[in-house]
Protein backbone atom coordinates (compact mmCIF):
# COMPACT_ATOMS: atom_id res chain seq x y z
CA UNK A 1 0.00 0.00 0.00
CA UNK A 2 3.12 2.01 0.70
CA UNK A 3 4.04 2.39 -2.63
CA UNK A 4 7.66 1.88 -1.93
CA UNK A 5 10.51 0.60 -4.35
CA UNK A 6 13.78 -0.36 -3.82
CA UNK A 7 16.27 2.02 -4.28
CA UNK A 8 13.91 4.60 -2.43
CA UNK A 9 15.06 6.39 0.73
CA UNK A 10 12.27 6.07 3.54
CA UNK A 11 12.02 7.84 7.36
CA UNK A 12 10.07 5.93 9.56
CA UNK A 13 9.49 8.36 12.49
CA UNK A 14 7.55 6.81 15.86
CA UNK A 15 8.52 3.05 17.34
CA UNK A 16 4.87 1.80 18.10
CA UNK A 17 5.13 -0.84 15.26
CA UNK A 18 8.75 -1.96 15.00
CA UNK A 19 7.71 -4.69 12.60
CA UNK A 20 6.09 -2.55 9.83
CA UNK A 21 9.59 -0.34 9.73
CA UNK A 22 11.04 -3.40 8.92
CA UNK A 23 8.85 -4.72 6.34
CA UNK A 24 9.24 -1.04 4.81
CA UNK A 25 13.05 -1.44 4.68
CA UNK A 26 13.36 -4.55 3.61
CA UNK A 27 11.86 -3.08 0.40
CA UNK A 28 14.12 -0.15 -0.54
CA UNK A 29 17.07 -2.78 -0.79
CA UNK A 30 20.28 -2.39 -0.44
CA UNK A 31 20.41 0.34 -3.05
CA UNK A 32 18.07 2.24 -0.69
CA UNK A 33 17.88 3.56 2.45
CA UNK A 34 15.97 3.47 5.27
CA UNK A 35 15.62 5.58 8.78
CA UNK A 36 14.12 5.24 11.20
CA UNK A 37 14.19 8.19 14.53
CA UNK A 38 12.57 7.05 17.76
CA UNK A 39 12.02 9.60 20.75
CA UNK A 40 13.28 7.47 23.41
CA UNK A 41 16.77 5.22 23.23
CA UNK A 42 14.10 2.40 24.13
CA UNK A 43 12.13 2.76 21.06
CA UNK A 44 14.95 3.16 19.06
CA UNK A 45 16.27 -0.25 19.83
CA UNK A 46 12.81 -1.29 19.06
CA UNK A 47 13.12 -0.11 15.65
CA UNK A 48 16.54 -1.84 15.26
CA UNK A 49 14.90 -5.41 16.20
CA UNK A 50 12.44 -4.36 13.72
CA UNK A 51 15.25 -4.14 10.57
CA UNK A 52 17.24 -7.01 12.10
CA UNK A 53 14.16 -9.03 12.21
CA UNK A 54 13.54 -8.29 8.61
CA UNK A 55 17.23 -8.65 7.76
CA UNK A 56 17.08 -5.20 6.01
CA UNK A 57 20.03 -2.74 7.02
CA UNK A 58 18.73 0.14 9.11
CA UNK A 59 20.03 3.86 10.39
CA UNK A 60 18.52 4.18 13.48
CA UNK A 61 18.68 7.84 15.30
CA UNK A 62 17.31 9.63 18.58
CA UNK A 63 15.62 12.50 17.98
CA UNK A 64 13.00 13.24 21.52
CA UNK A 65 12.65 16.79 20.56
CA UNK A 66 10.66 18.02 17.16
CA UNK A 67 13.69 18.19 15.13
CA UNK A 68 15.12 15.78 12.63
CA UNK A 69 18.96 15.36 11.88
CA UNK A 70 18.35 15.12 8.17
CA UNK A 71 19.10 17.43 5.33
CA UNK A 72 15.83 19.07 3.39
CA UNK A 73 14.59 16.97 0.85
CA UNK A 74 16.42 13.94 2.17
CA UNK A 75 13.73 11.08 1.66
CA UNK A 76 10.98 9.97 -1.16
CA UNK A 77 8.43 8.60 1.54
CA UNK A 78 8.08 9.42 5.79
CA UNK A 79 5.74 6.99 7.41
CA UNK A 80 4.60 8.80 10.91
CA UNK A 81 3.43 6.07 12.99
CA UNK A 82 0.46 7.01 15.50
CA UNK A 83 -0.17 3.83 16.55
CA UNK A 84 1.05 4.96 20.17
CA UNK A 85 -0.38 8.80 20.32
CA UNK A 86 -2.76 10.53 18.70
CA UNK A 87 -1.90 12.25 15.52
CA UNK A 88 -2.52 15.99 17.20
CA UNK A 89 0.30 15.23 19.44
CA UNK A 90 2.48 13.62 16.83
CA UNK A 91 1.58 16.60 14.64
CA UNK A 92 4.62 18.54 15.99
CA UNK A 93 7.31 16.21 13.02
CA UNK A 94 4.67 17.31 10.26
CA UNK A 95 6.96 20.60 9.62
CA UNK A 96 9.62 18.78 9.90
CA UNK A 97 8.36 15.89 7.41
CA UNK A 98 7.57 18.33 5.39
CA UNK A 99 11.33 20.05 5.34
CA UNK A 100 12.93 16.64 5.09
CA UNK A 101 10.78 15.22 1.76
CA UNK A 102 11.89 15.71 -1.64
CA UNK A 103 9.55 17.76 -3.91
CA UNK A 104 6.53 15.03 -4.55
CA UNK A 105 7.63 12.28 -1.64
CA UNK A 106 4.77 11.47 0.39
CA UNK A 107 3.80 10.75 4.15
CA UNK A 108 1.77 8.35 5.18
CA UNK A 109 0.10 8.44 8.61
CA UNK A 110 -0.07 5.18 10.54
CA UNK A 111 -3.00 5.28 12.91
CA UNK A 112 -4.70 2.19 15.00
CA UNK A 113 -8.71 3.09 14.92
CA UNK A 114 -9.24 0.35 18.21
CA UNK A 115 -11.82 -1.95 16.06
CA UNK A 116 -11.36 -4.61 13.79
CA UNK A 117 -13.49 -3.48 10.83
CA UNK A 118 -13.38 -3.20 7.22
CA UNK A 119 -14.32 -0.31 5.69
CA UNK A 120 -12.32 -0.37 2.31
CA UNK A 121 -10.64 2.06 0.40
CA UNK A 122 -13.50 4.67 0.42
CA UNK A 123 -15.10 4.91 3.84
CA UNK A 124 -18.32 6.91 3.66
CA UNK A 125 -20.00 4.70 6.49
CA UNK A 126 -20.61 6.87 9.71
CA UNK A 127 -18.66 4.77 12.15
CA UNK A 128 -15.58 5.72 10.17
CA UNK A 129 -16.06 9.48 9.56
CA UNK A 130 -16.10 12.39 12.42
CA UNK A 131 -13.32 14.58 14.15
CA UNK A 132 -11.54 11.87 14.91
CA UNK A 133 -11.05 10.02 11.58
CA UNK A 134 -10.34 12.72 9.62
CA UNK A 135 -7.80 14.61 11.91
CA UNK A 136 -5.01 13.03 9.90
CA UNK A 137 -6.16 14.98 7.10
CA UNK A 138 -6.82 18.07 8.69
CA UNK A 139 -3.64 18.27 10.14
CA UNK A 140 -1.65 17.41 7.36
CA UNK A 141 -3.51 19.84 4.88
CA UNK A 142 -3.14 22.75 7.50
CA UNK A 143 0.66 21.78 7.82
CA UNK A 144 1.17 22.19 3.37
CA UNK A 145 0.94 18.68 2.40
CA UNK A 146 -1.08 18.55 -0.96
CA UNK A 147 -3.43 16.76 -2.00
CA UNK A 148 -4.30 14.44 1.46
CA UNK A 149 -6.04 11.63 1.41
CA UNK A 150 -6.75 8.61 3.49
CA UNK A 151 -5.84 5.39 1.37
CA UNK A 152 -7.59 2.82 4.23
CA UNK A 153 -8.97 2.09 6.91
CA UNK A 154 -9.70 -1.56 7.84
CA UNK A 155 -8.71 -4.15 10.38
CA UNK A 156 -8.36 -1.66 12.88
CA UNK A 157 -6.24 0.35 11.35
CA UNK A 158 -6.09 3.68 9.47
CA UNK A 159 -3.59 4.99 6.80
CA UNK A 160 -3.66 8.80 5.57
CA UNK A 161 -0.97 10.01 2.43
CA UNK A 162 -0.14 13.41 1.72
CA UNK A 163 1.91 14.52 -1.07
CA UNK A 164 4.57 17.11 -0.84
CA UNK A 165 4.29 20.20 -3.70
CA UNK A 166 6.85 19.91 -6.34
CA UNK A 167 8.41 23.44 -5.48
Amino acid sequence: MTGIRLGERLLYIGSGTPDMFGALAGKVGLSGQASGVAASESGAEALKGGGARAGALVDVQVAPGAGLPYDGESFDLVVLDCTRAAVDKSSHWLPETLRVLRGGGRVIVVEKTGGLRLWGLFDTGSSGSGPRAEAATRTLQATGFRPVRRIAQREGWRFTEGLRPRT
